[in-house]
């Protein structure tokens, strides 16, 4: 692989483990994060380039597909990746409503308006979104997050049905509980839900490789959560009473 790879959320977590596993098939790699250190750091370390900025906002993602496109040529996969999870249910703020929404959903749709003009004409783009198994199930704890994810994974279902038959290859990354930093911030409760299933970044990006090449749109790294999204479908309220009774163990818990 000689593919040019960008990267958002790179600096670490699941970013980070994508950008080497990237690097390490060839590929060249612009590690992109809101943190400029950080993606440095990964950079250095895979040969790769570095890119400091904020994907959440139009103006953010058109300096980050400039750059990278400057670096790379062309821009042949996109990882949107970049992803915040703010505790809270409906009355969350305002401002994190809208902000995760940016991080977590038009950052997507920013980035695909940019990349797909030149992706059509050529007839070919990859285009892989972290959803989160939020985004098939749902997310106790933070509203904004399931919301947006379920967001995030809806766009990346639209883009592959409406773009595969033009060379589109689009792909969601669906895992519960990783050990990141994002897992560490949910405290207490967040390890009630994800921390005895948890798994390294690495493997996310094992199961990436290999549904990449078994042509898959989902990537589940935890493979459970197939048998989950069934039961969700088939039987909600059942699925629903399940999600409640765990929400009623965390309420037991202590105030994060």
């Amino acid at each position: 692989m000689n593919a040019g790879v960008v990267i958002t959320g790179g600096g670490g977590g699941i970013g980070a483990a994508l950008a080497r596993r990237f690097a390490a098939d060839g590929a060249r790699v612009v590690v992109a994060d809101l943190d400029g250190d950080r993606a440095a750091e990964v950079a250095a370390e895979i040969g790769g380039t570095a890119f400091a900025g904020d994907v959440a906002s139009e103006e953010g993602v058109s300096a980050l597909i400039a750059a990278a496109r400057g670096t790379l040529g062309e821009i042949d996969v996109f990882c949107a990746n970049a992803g915040i999870a703010p505790f809270g249910g409906e009355q969350s703020t305002e401002d994190d409503w809208a902000r995760t929404w940016d991080v977590n959903v038009m950052a997507h749709v920013r980035a695909a308006r940019q990349l797909l003009p030149a992706w059509l004409e050529r007839g070919e783009g990859h285009f892989i979104a972290t959803a989160s198994a939020a985004g098939l199930l749902t997310s106790l704890g933070s509203a904004p997050y399931s919301v947006t994810k379920h967001g995030a994974l809806a766009f990346a279902e639209w883009l592959s049905a409406t773009y595969r038959h033009r060379g589109i290859t689009v792909q969601a990354i669906c895992p519960q509980g990783v050990h990141t930093a994002m897992l560490e911030g949910t405290g207490e409760r967040g390890k009630l839900l994800m921390a005895a299933s948890a798994i390294e970044p690495e493997q996310v990006a094992d199961a990436l490789f290999a549904a990449i090449d078994e042509g898959r749109f989902l990537v589940l790294p935890h493979p459970e959560v197939a048998g989950y999204y069934t039961a969700r479908a088939t039987d909600p309220d059942r699925w629903l009473g399940g999600m409640n009774k765990l929400q009623r163990k965390m309420e037991q818990l202590p105030e994060q």
